[in-house]
């Protein structure tokens, strides 16, 4: 059973301010891949992780130089067919929630798995985005 929209609300805001875009459906995600050269695919969750380091990492990171032409969100335990298919997609890796995808061309490049997040800050999290986007984003989400 989905969490409570209630419950869950202030939870998405934490990445929509930041100007992440939603994804509910796997219509949803499969077009934001097809429109967006580089997509970063965070998938969301109720865990003190997500809240204290994953969120807050992926708001600052999006001020970087090097940044995605897209940032969206699937939420775990609320988007469920939407989740299932992100997961299907990271096929190569271990279901994890919170955890953090960049796409290029519609496949995955780089993940960042809830083991990876749980023992790092905020700022550090921060940090292995901008690494990651350093190697394979342009500067301002404008891939060539």
């Amino acid at each position: 059973m989905p969490y409570s929209e209630l419950l869950i609300k202030p939870m998405r805001e934490d990445l929509t301010r930041y100007g992440v875009e939603e994804t509910r459906t796997p219509e949803d995600v499969d077009r934001v891949l097809r429109e967006n050269r580089t997509v970063l695919m965070v998938v969301n969750s109720v865990c003190g992780c997500a809240a204290a380091k994953a969120r807050p990492g992926v708001g600052a990171a999006m001020r970087h130089a090097a940044r995605p032409d897209k940032v969206a969100t699937v939420f775990a335990g609320a988007d469920e067919a939407a989740v299932a298919h992100v997961r299907n997609l990271l096929k190569d890796y271990p279901p994890s929630s919170p955890s953090i995808a960049l796409f290029r061309d519609g496949k995955p490049v780089h993940m960042i798995h809830r083991r990876e997040i749980e023992p790092r800050d905020a700022v550090q999290i921060t940090a292995m985005l901008t690494e990651v986007f350093d190697q394979h984003c342009s500067p301002a989400g404008k891939d060539a």
